[in-house]
């Protein structure tokens, strides 16, 4: 269950992401940065915020794995996306999830259908549940039949794709949504006006 806080953000997602956008090669150039949807799975040990994010940046639509922590973590500093002021929460940590180790792993237990997208509940400042929203986008794994069951070595950002890990744990986390994905196991997320792999187990 993803508990989301009615708390003012300072920044907001989207301003704390708009300036790392541009920084990434993957990313697409100029534009306004418009949220187009985003879902949430849950860290087992309940520590890490985990959500991902479809977005439209100037003519691209990108996709964002975010984790929130409350301290920095250790060995990341190249992953650090920045930090955000959180009503409730206090100063939260934003990582890029491709570098965070809860991150990945909550995606390869997806993309093996041992972990599902998580519930929302939307709780007051007293703690109380005042909302149980439908998430404005869904994520399901699906096992196509028309690729074999490993991804091409030679993926890599260049096509779209974040690569991470190596052997039976190689997670492939797509920066720009596509149609089709590179290995046989993926996840796909759908939103309103759109269908796309958003990862794969390579």
């Amino acid at each position: 269950m993803a508990v989301i806080h009615r708390a003012t953000l300072t920044p907001s997602k989207l301003e704390l992401l708009e300036p790392w956008l541009a920084r990434q090669p993957w990313a697409g150039t100029g534009g306004n940065l418009e949220r187009l949807g985003s879902y949430r799975f849950d860290d087992p040990d309940g520590e890490v915020g985990i959500e991902g994010f479809l977005l439209r940046h100037g003519t691209e639509t990108v996709h964002v794995l975010l984790t929130y922590r409350a301290a920095p973590l250790e060995g990341a500093a190249e992953w650090l996306i920045g930090t955000m002021e959180h009503s409730v929460l206090g100063t939260r940590w934003v990582y890029d999830g491709v570098g965070d180790p809860v991150g990945r792993d909550v995606l390869l237990r997806a993309l093996r259908g041992e972990q599902q997208q998580a519930a929302l509940e939307v709780h007051d400042d007293a703690g109380a549940v005042v909302q149980r929203p439908e998430p404005d986008v869904r994520v399901r794994t699906v096992v196509a039949d028309d690729v074999g069951a490993a991804a091409p070595a030679s993926v890599s950002a260049e096509d779209g794709f974040a690569v991470a890990g190596s052997g039976e744990d190689r997670l492939l986390v797509a920066r720009i949504p596509s149609v089709s994905g590179p290995s046989r196991r993926r996840l796909v997320a759908t939103w309103a006006d759109g269908e796309a792999v958003i990862a794969a187990l390579g």
